[in-house]
Formats: C-alpha cells, structure tokens, sequence
C-alpha cells in the first residue's frame, strides 16, 4: 500500500469517527428505523404532526404539514393504501430533512445498512447508559494509535540503512501523524456536522 493509498485509509477512518462522534442522532437519518421515520410513524398513528416538525427547517413546515394531512387522509382507505401512504410521507419527510441539512437524498436504506457503532450509539441513548459506546469506540482508537505507534518506531528503527527504508519510515510518520492530529482535531470537537459529508 503506497502512501497515498494509506492516507485515503486513515481519512476514512476519521470520516466514520466524525460522524459517530458529530452527531450521532442524525447519522442514519435515512433509514427505515432510523429516528426520522420511527418519529414519522408516532405521529401518524397519533395524528399529531408536531413530534415531526424539529426535523425541518421553518420555512419546510408547510410542505410537511400538508404532506402530513395528506398521509392521514389516505391511510382510512385500508391496509395496503395505509402502507403506500406511509411510505410516501417517509421518504417526503427524510428527503426534506436532508435537503435542510445539505445532503443528497438518494432513498430510504434498510435498517441494517447501520454502521453497528451508530445502533450502539441509539442503544444508549434508549437504555440512559453511555459506557460500553465508551468503551468500545476508546479501544477501537487506542488500538488504531498503538498499532500506528509500534509500525512507525519499527520504521525509525530502520530509517537510517537505506533510502528504501527511510522512505517506509516517512510513510508510516505520516500515516501516524495524521491519524493523530485528525483524531485530536475531532476531540477538540472541529468535525462538521453530517450534511456537509457527500458520502452520508
């Protein structure tokens, strides 16, 4: 792997960190069970448009309230309309909240296209207990640290016999250095929020 290639790597890695740790309620938005729609689903069973509203922006409330009002009316047509009818005002609803956030809508995803990191993130927010996400997404770093660590000074070990071997010890420095400074940019708490992420 050259160093572009691990550099690509490690920016990946930091863009699944940045999402989970940016805002991990909006991370699947897109969902079927995700928060948007399970939110949608309240609503409708309730008639009551108003747990739905703090997905949009002010201006959209409009269009979601008629879409809303629509959705109600249909769905005392029957079962097989009730679902068509929902599934409407879903991807209305996500698609909407998106455009607000500045990402592309491209449909709604089964639920387990959810990274497992963000499900254990709704878990503790469902269950009030935060430690296990804790302790697995601090492993998950500090192995990615020390990995990087032990590779970089094996390196440096070398880096002075050759310049092929200088060259590898420059590429793990980097690869080392970034994956640092961005895991220390994202703690410092400098990650954008989801919608400016193409790849949500």
């Amino acid at each position: 792997m050259n160093i572009k290639q691990r550099i690509l790597t490690t920016l990946s890695v930091l863009v699944f960190f940045s999402i989970v740790y940016s805002n991990t309620a909006f991370a699947h938005c897109d969902t079927v069970d995700g928060p948007v729609v399970n939110s949608a689903r309240v609503a409708l069973e309730n008639g009551d448009i108003t747990p739905i509203l703090k997905w949009v922006k002010p201006e959209k409330e409009g269009e979601i309230a008629k879409a809303f009002q629509k959705t109600v009316s249909m769905r005392q047509k029957g079962p097989e309309v009730k679902e068509f009818a929902d599934t409407y005002f879903f991807e209305t609803l996500v698609r909407i909240h998106r455009e607000g956030e500045g990402a592309p809508y491209t449909g709604l995803k089964p639920g387990d296209s959810v990274d497992a990191a963000v499900a254990m993130a709704d878990q503790a927010l469902e269950d009030g207990k935060i430690d296990k996400l804790v302790s697995v997404l601090t492993n998950a770093m500090a192995n990615g640290i020390r990995e990087r660590f032990q590779h970089t000074r094996d390196a440096q070990s070398r880096a002075d016999s050759s310049v092929k071997e200088g060259r590898e010890f420059v590429e793990s420095y980097v690869m080392f250095t970034h994956y640092v400074e961005g895991l220390h940019g994202l703690i410092k708490g400098g990650a954008a929020h989801h919608g400016g992420d193409a790849g949500h």
